[in-house]
């Protein structure tokens, strides 16, 4: 039956040497892409006398998280699997492939990496403010919205494709390089309107520090709907149910 592995966890998973040692490395795989992603943008920002709306600016972008997320994948997929996104952990728990327990302590770890992450910015920088994601003018919350389930979906998907399916062989090895580059993809389609966060980490560290909530919400319910998406129809069509691979002349 298809989510027949989704379970809560036992409570001694949130203690357990390994467990913790898997959420360290969320903490920093996260604290990494973040401060890249935007420590880019505030770089480009001082560059530029704040031209981050230009299109150099959304290239820079997308560059900047795709070469950080690639790097923060791969120093944590043998110890965590490299998820570095709520978003990514709740698809994984929705596909049955993590526990409750486990995957709220990922949660804890990624949003406490992206907020000092965040803090470093500030310091290092001497009081620069990090952007909290926000939407671009004549962009709704309904238009958001949809663009961060779109995007999310394809992302936890890519995630589900190359680094959780058990028949992805050596396809495996190009995960944090595909993951890397769907999500510059997915900035270069969608940060010219909301900012294209698909990770609620990513959103949430910024907003904090900088203390803007506005339209926050956007950035939580839309990827967490999109990644639950993507791994419900992944391990129901993928992975649930029995499929072989076609043989090469049948491509």
């Amino acid at each position: 039956m298809p989510f027949r592995n989704i379970a809560v966890g036992r409570t001694e998973e949130v203690t357990h040497p390994d467990n913790l040692k898997a959420a360290l490395a969320e903490f920093i795989s996260t604290l990494i892409f973040v401060f890249a992603g935007q420590g880019s943008g505030m770089a480009f920002n001082k560059l530029t006398d704040d031209g981050s709306t230009t299109p150099a600016g959304l290239v820079a972008a997308a560059l900047a998280h795709a070469f950080g997320l690639f790097v923060a994948v791969s120093v944590s997929a043998n110890i965590s699997g490299g998820q570095v996104n709520p978003a990514v952990t709740f698809g994984a728990f929705v596909g049955g492939n993590i526990t409750l327990l486990r995957g709220i302590l990922y949660w804890i770890a990624q949003l406490l990496g992206s907020t000092v992450a965040c803090l470093l910015l500030k310091f290092a920088t001497n009081g620069m403010t990090t952007s909290a994601f926000s939407l671009s003018s004549g962009v709704g919350v309904w238009n958001a919205f949809v663009l961060e389930i779109v995007m999310t979906f394809g992302l936890v998907y890519t995630v589900y494709a190359t680094a959780i399916d058990p028949k992805k062989s050596n396809v495996g090895i190009i995960a944090p390089i595909a993951i890397g580059f769907i999500v510059g993809a997915n900035i270069l389609a969608g940060g010219a309107f909301d900012g294209a966060s698909m990770n609620p980490a990513v959103s949430f560290g910024p907003a904090l520090v900088s203390w803007n909530w506005k339209n926050h919400w956007v950035y939580w319910a839309g990827p967490l709907i999109g990644g639950g998406i993507a791994g419900a129809v992944y391990e129901f069509v993928f992975i649930s149910r029995t499929h072989e691979q076609l043989p090469s002349t049948d491509y």
